[in-house]
């Protein structure tokens, strides 16, 4: 019997917890090391997006600078492809592929890129899902018999929290590859050492990623057992 003070399918979670603070060591460390080598061709982080857009005749997408470090992103609802400081200003091989993975984002938005679109679509509810599951899991779990629906529910609103992560992967990984190849084909990065530096900055920032969708699926396993030790009560 498993008792809210003691849960043993926690010890499930240890290789996600290992691998998700491996994870955030490496990505600070490859950033730090390659936002310290200038790339050949001079130019910024900024400047690579606006080009990159332009090329794609997204003209309307704007490139603006957003607060903290390492907080870059593409917002799809107003199109606005936001640059941390550094990486905005920044002419690093670091700088120049973040800003271009961003981009990448951005053209899948425009491209209808499927994966991106599933994403967008299932966000509510793995929003609303990632909120209310665990709560309304324990719930039920206290209520033992009586709360097998409020955790039945609970596992089924964390599977879209789930599948958010799942999905989450391909789209990062395009996004990544679409960086690379607009970097050297346009000559923002030469090949060989800039582009494998590139690279690099941006399979660690993957590592992330596969770091939480670990985790989900772990936590979903262990809600599955913990589900089913109950019926066995």
């Amino acid at each position: 019997m498993f008792f809210p003070f003691y849960d043993p399918t926690y010890i499930l979670l240890i290789p996600a917890i290992i691998l998700a603070v491996y994870a955030q060591i490496k990505v600070q460390s490859t950033f730090d090391h390659y936002s310290r080598v200038r790339a050949s061709s001079g130019v910024t982080g900024a400047q690579v997006a606006r080009a990159l857009l332009d090329k794609n005749n997204l003209t309307d997408v704007v490139v603006e600078i957003t607060p903290g470090r390492l907080t870059d992103h593409y917002d799809p609802r107003t199109k606005r492809l936001r640059l941390s400081a550094e990486n905005y200003h920044g002419t690093s091989l670091a700088a120049l592929g973040v800003a271009a993975h961003e981009t990448g984002h951005a053209i899948q938005h425009a491209q209808e890129y499927i994966p991106l679109n599933l994403r967008n679509a299932i966000f509510p509810v793995a929003s609303f899902g990632s909120s209310l599951a665990f709560p309304l899991f324990f719930i039920g779990l206290w209520f033992g018999r009586g709360g097998t629906f409020l955790m039945d529910l609970g596992i089924l609103l964390f599977t879209f929290a789930v599948l958010f992560q799942v999905i989450t992967l391909p789209v990062e990984f395009n996004a990544s590859g679409r960086a690379l190849r607009m970097l050297e084909s346009e000559g923002y990065l030469m090949r060989g050492g800039e582009v494998a530096g590139a690279r690099k900055v941006l399979s660690a920032a993957a590592l992330t990623y596969l770091a939480a969708t670990a985790m989900a699926l772990l936590q979903l396993l262990r809600l599955v057992l913990l589900r089913g030790a109950r019926r066995d009560d």
